[in-house]
C-alpha cells in the first residue's frame, strides 16, 4: 500500500480526493480521510473512518482533511490515531502532502483565505489526478457566500472561489486524459475517451460571480459543450433553482449532452421553513422551476436535498415537506433529519424533539420512496443508454441505475431495455 483516500460526503470531495491520491502517488505508506461536516453524524462518521483506518493500518502515516477536519481542527488533531491536519485551504497544494524533517506531514490551519494562485493550484491538481471512477468529476468552484442558518460548510470551505473557464476548459481535459488513459489500461476492449464529465462545488451555481464580467455557469456549460464535441454526457451536481440562469435553463431542457437529472437544493418544502432557514426560493418558485423543466424535457429526474425537524417546523410545516415530493416528482432524494451544528444560528433556535425529528425524517423517505417506485415502474420496457460501473451496475442519463451485462468494459456505454426491477436496480 502507498496511498489509501478515503472520502465522505459531496461530489467534490471525491474530486479533490482523487488529486491528494496523485500527490501521494510517491509517498510512503498513507491513509487520509476526507472528512464532512454537513451534518453531526457526518463528523461522528469522519471520526469512525480515522479509527477503522488506524487499525486496519497501523504502521502507515494518517492523515485528516476536509471540512469536518477543518472545523475542528484541534479536535482531529487531537486524536491519538491522526499524525497531521490538512485544512480545506491547502489540501489542493502539493507541498501540503509532501513528508516534512521529522517524519511530519501537513498543516493545521484555520485560514480560509484563498490562496492567491487558486486557478494554478487547480490546474496543478488536475494534472495529478488519478483517474479511478468511471466518470470525471472536475470541481469549478470551491466555498459560499451565503448564510444558511442550517449550515456550517462556509466555516470549512470559506468565500466562493470560481475556476476561470479557460482553466475549466484544462482541467476537463486533463481529467478525459488521465481517466481515459487509466480506463483504457483496465480494459484495454473500451472506447477511447471518458463518456461522462460531471462538475461539482459546494454552491455551482454561483459559479462566476467573483470572475470579471460576472459570467453565469450557463456560459461555462457552453463553453465546454462547445470545447469537446465529441464528449456524450456532461452531468450537474446539486443546483441552487434561483440560480439558474437563462441559458443553462435552455442548456438543462433543450441540450441531449447535458444530463436530464438536476438535483436541486430544496432544503424544505415550507415557506416558513425556507424563510427561517434564510433560503432565497419559495415553495411555489421551487414547484414552478420543476414544472417549466418538466414540460419542455418529460424525462428529467429530480434529485433534492430536504431537512426534516428543523427548529420551529410543526406537524403542518412537515407535511408541506412531504408533499413538496409528490409535487415536484423528488425521485432522487437526501433526506437530512436536523441536527445542530454549533456556531450556527438555527442551533440557537426552539428545537424539534430528536425523536419526531426522526420519525418525520423517515415519513419524508418513504414520500421519496413512493415516487421512486412509481419512476422505475414506467422505465420498464423503454430503453436506454447506460454508463457501465465497475460494480456489475450503470446509470442512465437520468441516473437510474441499472444492471448490465457482466463483461462490459466499465466506462463504457450500452443500451438497454429493463423488463423488471430487482431490489430499486432495473434489469
Amino acid at each position: 500500500m502507498t496511498a489509501e483516500v478515503v472520502s465522505l460526503g459531496c461530489r467534490l470531495n471525491i474530486a479533490e480526493s482523487e488529486a491528494i491520491r496523485g500527490f501521494l502517488a510517491d509517498a510512503p505508506p498513507t491513509v487520509v480521510v476526507n472528512s464532512c461536516a454537513v451534518t453531526a453524524e457526518a463528523v461522528r462518521q469522519s471520526r469512525r473512518a480515522v479509527r477503522k483506518l488506524r487499525r486496519d493500518h497501523p504502521d502507515a502515516r494518517l492523515v485528516v482533511t476536509g471540512c469536518a477536519a477543518t472545523i475542528e481542527a484541534d479536535a482531529f488533531a487531537a486524536m491519538p490515531e491522526v499524525d497531521a491536519v490538512v485544512s480545506n485551504t491547502v489540501k489542493l497544494l502539493e507541498q501540503s502532502w509532501l513528508p516534512r524533517e521529522g517524519g511530519g506531514l501537513g498543516v493545521v490551519t484555520n485560514d480560509l483565505t484563498p490562496p492567491p494562485s487558486r486557478g494554478s493550484d487547480q490546474g496543478a491538481a488536475e494534472r495529478r489526478r488519478v483517474g479511478l471512477h468511471t466518470r470525471a468529476f472536475v470541481p469549478v468552484q470551491n466555498g459560499c457566500d451565503h448564510a444558511c442558518t442550517f449550515c456550517i460548510i462556509p466555516q470549512g470551505r470559506g468565500k466562493s472561489v470560481s475556476l476561470p473557464i479557460v482553466d475549466v476548459l484544462s482541467a476537463v481535459e486533463n481529467a478525459i486524459i488521465l481517466n481515459s488513459t487509466k480506463m483504457h489500461l483496465d480494459a484495454p476492449s473500451a472506447r477511447p475517451g471518458v463518456n461522462e464529465v460531471v462538475l461539482t462545488g459546494v454552491d455551482v451555481t454561483s459559479w462566476g460571480a467573483d470572475l470579471p464580467g460576472d459570467p453565469k455557469l450557463g456560459d461555462l456549460v457552453a463553453a465546454i459543450l462547445e470545447k469537446f464535441p465529441a464528449l456524450p454526457r456532461l452531468r450537474l451536481s446539486s443546483l441552487d433553482g434561483v440560480e439558474i440562469d437563462p441559458l443553462l435553463f435552455d442548456l438543462i431542457t433543450g441540450e441531449r449532452r447535458v444530463m436530464p437529472h438536476i438535483h436541486l437544493s430544496l432544503q424544505s418544502g415550507s415557506d416558513m421553513v425556507l424563510k427561517r432557514m434564510k433560503r432565497r426560493h419559495s415553495r411555489a418558485q421551487a414547484i414552478d422551476l420543476v414544472q417549466r423543466m418538466k414540460a419542455l424535457r418529460p424525462d428529467i429526474a429530480i434529485g433534492a436535498d430536504l431537512i426534516a425537524g428543523f427548529p420551529t417546523e410543526t406537524a403542518e410545516m412537515h407535511q408541506e415537506n412531504v408533499s413538496i415530493v409528490r409535487e415536484c416528482g423528488i425521485v432522487h432524494g437526501h433526506i437530512f433529519p436536523y441536527s445542530p451544528r454549533p456556531g450556527t444560528p438555527a442551533a440557537r433556535m426552539p428545537q424539534v424533539d430528536p425523536v419526531r425529528v426522526r420519525e418525520r425524517a423517515a415519513e419524508v423517505r418513504a414520500a421519496v420512496a413512493a415516487e421512486r417506485a412509481r419512476w422505475l415502474a414506467s422505465l420498464i420496457g423503454k430503453p436506454a443508454e447506460i454508463l457501465a460501473e465497475r460494480d456489475g451496475t450503470g446509470h442512465a442519463p437520468h441516473f437510474a441505475s441499472y444492471r448490465v451485462p457482466p463483461d462490459l468494459a466499465p466506462g463504457s456505454l450500452v443500451s438497454l431495455t429493463p423488463t423488471k426491477i430487482v431490489e430499486g436496480i432495473l434489469e
